[in-house]
């Protein structure tokens, strides 16, 4: 009961700070880490943590669903050079470049350690990249780079922490990270198709509106 009031009160809040924004001409997702970061200083708010299994599942999901709806296929295929260097090249620099920075300024933690941070940090927000480049008026080939590279990035940053993990615990080949790779991002890519194909089929057969959005709601788990 406890935490479906919580839940509730976290909605109605989100909903109320979205709508301010609106208002303020601020973008929505910065305004909530603002607002955010400042209730959690609250001395009667107690911390919250979070399985990461419950965070990539239950909360990253739908919101790269949400980033994907708003992405053109045509301007993705257009500027996947672009993204790919920056999902993938510049994701890597910025994990190694945040790890060593870390490495050194805080000698004790190990590299392996500093670099799994690095790993965590390295992707920029998908939601708040793209919110935040609309509302300053970027051009649209930068818009759809942005959206673009933060559908993608994720693998490449899981990756990199996994490696980090590994070797933080073992050792860890260069063929092994490279397997993890191929594993999240090709198999993220024919897993989400499929799943696209079977409910695009579904969908044009049933016109039951209520049965479609169960279905859109259900896509991002699905995939």
């Amino acid at each position: 009961m406890q935490f479906s009031l919580t839940l509730l009160l976290v909605i109605l809040l989100v909903c109320a700070v979205s709508g301010l924004g609106r208002k303020l001409r601020i973008s929505a997702p910065l305004l909530l880490v603002i607002i955010g970061a400042g209730v959690s200083y609250l001395p009667f708010v107690e911390p919250i943590v979070l399985d990461p299994e419950f965070v990539l599942l239950a909360l990253l999901s739908p919101l790269l669903y949400a980033a994907a709806l708003q992405t053109s296929l045509i301007d993705f295929r257009t500027n996947r050079r672009a993204i790919g260097l920056l999902s993938v090249g510049y994701v890597i620099f910025s994990t190694v470049g945040v790890g060593l920075v870390a490495w050194l300024v805080f000698p004790g933690i190990p590299l392996a350690s500093a670099i799994a941070l690095g790993a965590v940090v390295a992707p920029p927000d998908a939601v708040a990249a793209t919110a935040i480049a609309r509302k300053v008026g970027l051009p649209r080939r930068v818009v759809s780079i942005l959206e673009g590279e933060s559908l993608v990035n994720d693998a490449t940053a899981l990756v990199c922490l996994r490696a980090a993990i590994t070797a933080s615990a073992g050792t860890v080949s260069a063929w092994q990270i490279g397997t993890q790779f191929v594993w999240a991002a090709g198999g993220g890519i024919v897993i989400g198709l499929v799943a696209a194909i079977i409910l695009i089929y579904i969908r044009k057969r049933v016109r039951n509106v209520a049965i479609n959005t169960s279905m859109s709601l259900a896509a991002p788990f699905l995939a």
